[in-house]
């Protein structure tokens, strides 16, 4: 796999609208789910409750939503690479989650360079969608457009 490489403002400006690549599949285990739920004191029984969640409508555990959103990070090294002087992640426009993402199931994430301006500062920010597909899913688990601070 060939990661995208900003280097330069106009690195960044040149790959407007174009895909960025995609990330190696990851395993959503319960470990990683029963962690996030320590982590955020979110232990609703849909996430951390197999035996009861095998009855419920997903028939399995599910990812919480801002698990799945916050794998965005670990995907993006895996997509870019910035050889920049300093980066910050600014925000996000709008997330979604179309789907959920059940325990043992494989995630990966694609990117598309949605926009890029250049900040009074003189950085750029750019705007780029993260869609995390399921394999074998007909929705993805999440979809969100994150924005960034790259600094060169």
């Amino acid at each position: 796999m060939t990661k995208t490489v900003f280097d330069s403002t106009d690195s960044v400006l040149s790959r407007v609208g174009q895909e960025l690549g995609v990330s190696q599949w990851l395993t959503i285990d319960q470990a990683r789910v029963n962690l996030f739920a320590d982590a955020t004191d979110d232990h609703q029984w849909i996430h951390v409750d197999p035996k009861r969640a095998k009855d419920g409508p997903f028939g399995a555990t599910i990812a919480h939503g801002y698990l799945t959103l916050s794998l965005v990070s670990r995907f993006m090294p895996e997509l870019l690479e910035l050889r920049m002087r300093m980066g910050v992640n600014y925000g996000t426009d709008k997330v979604r989650f179309p789907a959920p993402v059940k325990v043992g199931d494989r995630i990966r994430a694609h990117a598309l360079l949605v926009s890029a301006d250049v900040t009074r500062d003189g950085g750029i920010q750019a705007n780029i969608r993260v869609t995390v597909e399921i394999e074998n899913g007909d929705k993805p688990g999440c979809v969100a457009d994150t924005i960034a601070r790259y600094y060169f």
